[in-house]
């Protein structure tokens, strides 16, 4: 897919720094000197094309209460399908990946507390009828990257280098 300097510069701001208004194609769309409409179709065509997966707020759980954690799987191919779609159904699920492993499917959880984690653990192993591992993290490492897309960003960023 070949981006333009509109797209760079858009996808550059929607990064790390998506407005939070009521309006903020529009807002996005004044910053850069385009319009609404034209905002929105590329945000559509970066998704349509794989570029972009979702637009999201990603919020500190931890500092919101909840407790998380990491999950490894077993799932026999013969239940594998069924293991994805059970784990999928749950909301506190944020991520599910397939592994080429003896722990095939892993994915993260998100609950309001320890008590309710354990319970939706235990309703996926009965549901699936697989082994599953909560893996909870002993020590946090945020890693934030964000890609300069954007000329201008670009040469800022070289001189400062």
């Amino acid at each position: 897919m070949s981006l333009d300097d509109l797209d760079r510069r858009l996808l550059t701001i929607i990064q790390s720094s998506f407005p939070i208004a009521a309006e903020p194609y529009k807002q996005l769309s004044e910053a850069l000197n385009t319009t609404e409409e034209d905002i929105l179709s590329r945000v559509q065509r970066f998704k349509a094309t794989g570029l972009i997966r979702r637009i999201g707020g990603i919020f500190d759980s931890r500092n919101l209460g909840y407790k998380s954690t990491l999950c490894a799987m077993k799932a026999p191919e013969d239940k594998l399908e069924k293991a994805i779609a059970v784990v999928n159904e749950y909301p506190g699920v944020t991520h599910n990946y397939l592994r080429e492993h003896e722990f095939n499917v892993w994915f993260t959880l998100i609950t309001p507390s320890e008590e309710y984690m354990e319970n939706v653990l235990d309703e996926i192993r009965e549901r699936t009828g697989c082994e599953v591992h909560n893996l909870p993290a002993v020590r946090f490492f945020k890693i934030k990257v964000d890609f300069k897309l954007d000329k201008e960003r670009q040469g800022a960023a070289e001189a400062a280098q």
